[in-house]
C-alpha cells in the first residue's frame, strides 16, 4: 500500500541493481514503482527454455552471497525463506590443447596444492601470489568497492589514507599480465589469472594488475551456485521487493527523463507521466542520456570511454551427459595474447577463441532431460560497432564445435538438440546495453575505474545511477554495491 504523504521513487530498470535499490528505498519510507521494458525482470539474469532444457540467460557465475542476504535481514526477513545456494568446491575446470586439466578450488591452501600438482610452481610461489592479492584487495575495498569515488569527502578516510601509503603495492602501473608473467613460471598458471580481466569485459594485455584482487572473490571468498539457478536471485528479490511494498510496472518502457530547472521531477511512459521526488536509473547510462534525456548536457568525456567486450553466447542442449565437465569449464585458446589482440584491436573474433561453458543441470538435474545437459557456450567478442555479425557468428560457431569436439574428443555436432543464440547486436536490444557493451566501459587504463559515471547526477538534482555501467562496476556483487552506494546518497 502507499501512503500519499510519502515520498515517491521511481526506479527505471529491473536489473539487480535497480531491484536492490527500489529495496533499499522502500527500507528508507519511499513509496516505489519499478518501470520495466521487458515483460520480466532481471535484465542480464533472466532466463529461457527450449524444448525442455532451462538456461539462465546472463551471468552465470556466484559470489559474495552476503550482499544479496543483506537487503532480506535489511528488510526484516529471513533469507532463507526465499533464497539458498550451495557451496562450489572445485569452482572452475580448465582445459588446455595439450591435455592437461587443472581444477580451481576455494582456500589458498587447497588452490595451491593442486595447481602445483600439474604445473610448473610451487605451492609456496602460488600462496606468496594468493597472498598478495588478498592484500591489495583489503587495500582496495573499501576506497573502490563501498563509497563514491565521486565525492570530494571520501578522499579524507582512514581507508583512502591507507590505500594512498600503499599506492606501490595495488599494481597500477603495470598490466595484469605484466604482473602474473613475473609471478609465474608456468604459462597455465599466467593465462588461468589473466583470464579474470574478462569478468569486466577488459584485456589483460591493456588492464591495470590492480584487477589481479578479482580472484581473491572465488578463491579466498568462494563461488556458491543458487538453487533454481542464478535466476533464482531475481525472483527471490522480487517476490521480496513485492513482499515489502514495491510495485513494478513490466512492459512499460520509460521514454524520458522529465527535467525542470536542474531537478528530475518524473518520468513519461508511452501511457502517462508520473511525478516522483526521486529517481534512480537503472539503464546503460550511456543510452539513459542518448534517449531519455537528449537535451540535457551530457558528461562526454566519461561518456566517450571506450566500451567493454560482449559475448557471442549458444545456449545448446546436449544429447548427452559428459562426466568430465563440471558446472563452470574453461577451454583456452593456445594464443591467449592474440586472441584479445583480435577482440581489442581488429574488433573481430578469434579463429580459436577461449569457450566458456556452464551446465547448469550438473546441480539441477531438472534443467535438461535425462541424460541430456543444457550448455551456456559463451566467447568473447568485440561490442558492436558494425560488423558483420551474421557471418562472425556462424563462423564463430564452426570453430567452437571444432574446438569443443576436439578437447572432449567426441564429436558435439550431432548432439546439439536445440540452440538459441546471443550476439552483441541482441544484448543490446535486451538489455539497452549501449553497443552490446555487456559490461559498459572497459577497464583497459589505469584511471578506469575513476572514469565511471558517478552514482548520482552531477548537474541534475534528484537523479541518481546505479548498475553495471556506472560505479563500482560490473558483477552481480558489485551491481549490489552499487545499489548500496547510490541508496546511501540519498538522504532520508
Amino acid at each position: 500500500m502507499t501512503n500519499e504523504n510519502n515520498k515517491t521513487c521511481a526506479i527505471i530498470g529491473s536489473g539487480i541493481a535497480g531491484i536492490a535499490a527500489a529495496i533499499r528505498m522502500r527500507n528508507k519510507g519511499y513509496d516505489v514503482t519499478v518501470f520495466e521494458t521487458n515483460s520480466f525482470a532481471g535484465g542480464k539474469l533472466s532466463q529461457e527454455s527450449n524444448k525442455g532444457y532451462r538456461f539462465d540467460f546472463g551471468p552465470s557465475v556466484f559470489t559474495m552471497p552476503h550482499y544479496v542476504d543483506d537487503l532480506f535481514l535489511l528488510s526484516g526477513k529471513n533469507p532463507r525463506d526465499y533464497f539458498n545456494y550451495i557451496h562450489l568446491n572445485p569452482v572452475y575446470r580448465y582445459f588446455f590443447e595439450d591435455g592437461t586439466v587443472l581444477d580451481s578450488y576455494h582456500g589458498k591452501k587447497e588452490y595451491a596444492r593442486q595447481m602445483a600438482e600439474k604445473t610448473k610452481d610451487s605451492e609456496e610461489t602460488i600462496l606468496k601470489y594468493l597472498d598478495h592479492t588478498e592484500e591489495v584487495y583489503h587495500l582496495t575495498e573499501e576506497v573502490f568497492l563501498h563509497n563514491s569515488l565521486h565525492k570530494f569527502k571520501n578522499y579524507f578516510t582512514k581507508a583512502m589514507l591507507k590505500g594512498i601509503l600503499n599506492f606501490g603495492k595495488i599494481g597500477a602501473f603495470e598490466t595484469m599480465n605484466e604482473a602474473n608473467q613475473k609471478a609465474f613460471t608456468d604459462k597455465k598458471l599466467t593465462q588461468i589469472f589473466n583470464r579474470y580481466a574478462t569478468y569486466n569485459g577488459s584485456s589483460p594485455y591493456l588492464a591495470t594488475a590492480t584487477l589481479n584482487v578479482i580472484p581473491h572473490l572465488e578463491i579466498m571468498e568462494g563461488a556458491y551456485y543458487p538453487i533454481g539457478g542464478i535466476y533464482s536471485i531475481t525472483q527471490s528479490l522480487v517476490l521480496l521487493a513485492k513482499d515489502i511494498g514495491v510495485i513494478f510496472k513490466f512492459s512499460s518502457p520509460v521514454r524520458q527523463i522529465i527535467v525542470e530547472n536542474k531537478k528530475a521531477i518524473g518520468i513519461k511512459t508511452d501511457s502517462n507521466k508520473y511525478h516522483f521526488d526521486k529517481i534512480i536509473c537503472n539503464s546503460d547510462v550511456y543510452n539513459t542520456y542518448k534517449n531519455l534525456m537528449p537535451n540535457e548536457a551530457k558528461p562526454d568525456k566519461t561518456l566517450s570511454q571506450p566500451k567493454s567486450s560482449s559475448a557471442v553466447i549458444f545456449y545448446w542442449g546436449i544429447k548427452h551427459d559428459f562426466k568430465q565437465l563440471g558446472l563452470h569449464n574453461i577451454l583456452f585458446s593456445d594464443n591467449y595474447e592474440e586472441e584479445f589482440n583480435c577482440i581489442t584491436e581488429k574488433k573481430s573474433i578469434y579463429h580459436d577463441p577461449t569457450i566458456y561453458i556452464n551446465i547448469t543441470s550438473k546441480h539441477a538435474p531438472t534443467d535438461a532431460p535425462a541424460g541430456c545437459e543444457n550448455w551456456f557456450t559463451m566467447i568473447n567478442v568485440p561490442n558492436n560497432s558494425g560488423q558483420d555479425w551474421d557471418k562472425l557468428v556462424e563462423e564463430a560457431r564452426e570453430n567452437m564445435i571444432k574446438k569443443i569436439s576436439r578437447i572432449l574428443k567426441t564429436d558435439v555436432r550431432p548432439l546439439i538438440e536445440c540452440e538459441m543464440i546471443l550476439d552483441p547486436r541482441l544484448v543490446e536490444q535486451r538489455t539497452s546495453s549501449a553497443f552490446g557493451a555487456i559490461y559498459g566501459n572497459a577497464s583497459n587504463n589505469k584511471f578506469a575505474a575513476f572514469m565511471r559515471h558517478p552514482n548520482f547526477s552531477k548537474k541534475i538534482n534528484n537523479l541518481y545511477f546505479c548498475g553495471g555501467s556506472v560505479h563500482p562496476g560490473p558483477s552481480i556483487p558489485l551491481c549490489l554495491l552499487s545499489a548500496k552506494i547510490t541508496t546511501e546518497l540519498i538522504k532520508e
